[in-house]
């Protein structure tokens, strides 16, 4: 009884990605420590490359890839679905989005029959609207769920139009080819909502023209009430509903004096373009990637390597960029386990989804295999707030 409870505790403490696939198989991605990435793979119009490194304790950045059929009907529409979920307090959010958020879509695009604004924006509140009735539920027995929250980054590719909605400061951005230069030109396609921006900064004074406390500068760092630097998220309910920032929520989230608004929104900057012949590909990923590469850098390592490996690629300069930034070695870097990690970079998503214009143009009568991935390769049950019971929670429930 005692060596299986050590194993069991053993195989919690390893790193959440360790339970990865098959020993040569690249079906579900491909594990080297805390990094993993799935090279390359095929989904409606084009191939897509995926790639996921883990800096804290348990890992907070979800992703996934969904291609195939959009609707819950057999008769569509069909597209690529893309998102990257950046979580923050915890990973409970970014889990329950990545298990939930595609399902309100396909649910939605069923309903109107079609993929449109609407539906989008749609399954961001039933996604935001859910994770809100499971904190309310687990409240007087897990009260910090309410600080819990994450960003989220969609891409919906649907009979030739591209769809991008965002909260947060993750980032999408477009490599086009311009033809009369010859390079491959980098476009941001989403719109970010971050305190360090001047913009968002002004969009919170103008909605909250009472509080002059809305943005804090807080050790060179602009916070939306001294406490978190994103103004829009899923989650984050202590900031939207007054009666869940108090007791029993830990101190340092609770405001001293109650608010009247929601101080932070679930509602999500969409746009939506016609994708053009020349464009070559999607780079998605959470915002530990940006703090080291600029838009157009990203897309150079893109445009200018093998599709293969290309969201690897990214990652992999991403963190040599860190290792530098800090005097050290990138080979010493990834000898640093999780949680420590952290003091040296943030967990990493990247989805690389490259564009077929032939295929682009045949989107509409296109049907083609299904495809499901998460970053890590792994799916967690639906209600699962961990991978692994720790040692006190197995004691606690």
């Amino acid at each position: 009884m005692l060596s299986r409870l050590i194993n069991f505790l053993k195989a919690c403490w390893r790193p959440s990605s360790d339970h990865s696939v098959h020993a040569g198989s690249d079906a579900a991605g491909r594990q080297d420590g805390l990094f993993w990435y799935k090279d390359s793979g095929q989904h409606l119009i084009g191939e897509f490359s995926m790639a996921v490194v883990q800096a804290n304790n348990l890992l907070e950045d979800q992703s996934q890839i969904e291609s195939g059929s959009l609707s819950l009907l057999d008769s569509g529409p069909y597209g690529t679905f893309a998102g990257i979920y950046d979580g923050h307090g915890g990973p409970e959010t970014s889990r329950y989005i990545n298990d939930h958020l595609f399902q309100h879509l396909k649910r939605f695009a069923a309903e109107q029959n079609s993929m449109s604004v609407d539906v989008i924006r749609k399954a961001f509140q039933a996604t935001e609207d859910g994770f809100f009735s499971l904190v309310a539920k687990q409240w007087t027995l897990k009260p910090q769920m309410a600080a819990v929250g994450s960003c989220c980054l969609v891409v919906v590719i649907c009979n030739g139009i591209l769809y991008v909605a965002n909260l947060g400061d993750s980032r999408a951005v477009l490599g086009r080819h311009v033809r009369a230069t010859g390079e491959v030109l980098a476009i941001q396609l989403s719109a970010e909502h971050n305190a360090c921006f001047e913009s968002v900064r002004q969009e919170l004074h103008s909605m909250h023209p009472d509080d002059p406390q809305i943005v804090v500068l807080k050790h060179n760092v602009w916070r939306v009430k001294g406490l978190i630097q994103i103004s829009r998220s899923i989650g984050d309910i202590y900031l939207k509903k007054p009666e869940y920032n108090r007791e029993p929520l830990y101190a340092k989230f609770r405001l001293r004096e109650p608010f009247k608004r929601p101080i932070l929104s679930s509602d999500p900057s969409i746009t939506v373009q016609e994708l053009e012949p020349h464009d070559q590909f999607l780079i998605l990923a959470s915002d530990g990637l940006w703090e080291h590469l600029s838009n157009q850098e990203a897309v150079d390592i893109v445009q200018n390597s093998p599709r293969s490996g290309s969201a690897r690629r990214l990652v992999k300069t991403a963190l040599q960029e860190a290792a530098k930034k800090r005097e050290m070695r990138y080979s010493d870097l990834k000898k640093i386990d999780r949680g420590v990690r952290r003091h040296f970079h943030d967990d990493i998503s990247v989805i690389v989804v490259f564009l077929d214009s032939d295929l682009v143009s045949r989107a509409s009568s296109l049907r083609g295999p299904s495809l499901s991935l998460r970053g890590g390769g792994m799916n967690f049950p639906a209600k699962s707030l961990a991978p692994c019971a720790t040692p006190i929670e197995l004691g606690s429930t």
